[in-house]
């Protein structure tokens, strides 16, 4: 795997790396190589990896297919970004009866 820092910008060429990584998950490869794994659980992890994987694929195509109708995401207002409440507003008020 190799990375190029620009501009001796080492921060962009970590997250970068780290990016990469995680695609290719190194990560998750890496936390399981830390203990021993008999392999029969590592049969079992297989086994409920490619379970996954094929609802997901059927999860996708059904929404392809139109057979599954999913809600689009709501945005998120600019300066709202975790997605709370009006500033000053109490939840559960509508935002006419807030400036009421």
């Amino acid at each position: 795997m190799q990375v190029f820092v620009r501009d001796n910008n080492v921060d962009q060429a970590l997250r970068i790396l780290k990016k990469k990584m995680q695609r290719e998950s190194v990560f998750k490869e890496m936390r399981r190589a830390r203990f021993y794994e008999k392999p029969s659980a590592a049969t079992a992890r297989r086994k409920s990896d490619a379970v996954r994987r094929l609802r997901k694929q059927a999860r996708k195509q059904a929404i392809r297919d139109g057979l599954i109708v999913v809600k689009p995401k709501k945005s998120v207002a600019a300066g709202n970004k975790r997605g709370a409440g009006l500033s000053g507003v109490p939840s559960g008020r509508t935002m006419e009866a807030a400036l009421r």
